[in-house]
């Protein structure tokens, strides 16, 4: 039986740049079909993003095809589950990997990176401002504590709330996380283009956090909305118990 198996979940991204976009997908996506690997991958000409699933070893397999296709090491989290949260064998041609709809200099983001480990201290000293990067539904599922809710409904609606709410002036520290980290790698740079003298990003995001800090040190609550079949997951990674308040079901509040 399928659920009897155990999928391997991966998560990996790199703003690199990209060329011959149309040859890339045609390759990877032979790749999934090949090695039985589900999921999503999304490419452009600023880098790649992408989440899979399948057996552990075809998954293996896959990856390392995957990084001759890429010309690069790929840098992957995983997790575990008895059902594989995807079905399909996608690859996309995007304008951007993560939808900003800002230019953005992503070297501007070196030196803004936090350890997991490091998190805690960051956040809880004076005059942080913590920043939740990601959308209103992952926001009411768990979150840091004090953390700023923007009420987002994208992405590329955060810039409008930060123009909206924060002064280079006055906010000078501001940390922020998302869920695996793309989205910082993204807005962090664009903070510091804005003028904000001190960003800080989780580096590897909540995933990294709650898979790094042990439970009793971790100032996360709540569970971590993903986006896939198994919906939030706890503080082991594990699939959790929380309600979708995503755009995925229609007839939701939004706040």
């Amino acid at each position: 039986m399928e659920n009897a198996a155990l999928y391997e979940i991966i998560s990996f991204y790199e703003f690199k740049p990209l060329i011959g976009l149309e040859s890339m997908k045609q390759e990877l996506k032979t790749l999934l079909r090949e090695w039985s690997v589900f999921g999503t991958i999304i490419i452009a000409g600023e880098g790649y993003n992408a989440s899979l699933c399948g057996e552990p070893q075809k998954v293996k397999e896959f990856l390392k095809l995957a990084e001759r296709v890429f010309n690069t090491n790929i840098k992957y989290k995983s997790s575990f589950h008895a059902e594989k949260p995807f079905r399909k064998h996608e690859v996309k041609i995007k304008p951007e990997i993560v939808t900003l709809k800002k230019e953005v200099d992503i070297s501007k983001g070196v030196g803004t990176h936090v350890k997991p480990e490091d998190w805690n201290q960051i956040i809880s000293a004076p005059g942080v401002v913590l920043l939740d990067a990601r959308n209103y539904y992952e926001h009411k599922n768990g979150t840091f504590k004090n953390a700023v809710d923007p009420k987002t409904e994208k992405f590329s609606d955060l810039p409008q709330f930060v123009a909206e709410t924060f002064d280079p002036k006055t906010h000078t520290k501001i940390a922020m996380f998302c869920t695996g980290g793309i989205r910082c790698e993204k807005f962090a740079p664009y903070m510091k283009e804005l003028g904000f003298a001190e960003i800080f990003q989780l580096e590897g995001g909540i995933l990294k956090y709650l898979e790094d800090v042990p439970k009793d040190e971790q100032l996360w609550e709540g569970e971590c909305f993903v986006f896939d079949e198994r919906r939030t997951l706890d503080e082991k990674l594990e699939k959790g118990s929380g309600i979708d308040y995503s755009q995925r079901y229609k007839n939701k509040k939004k706040f």
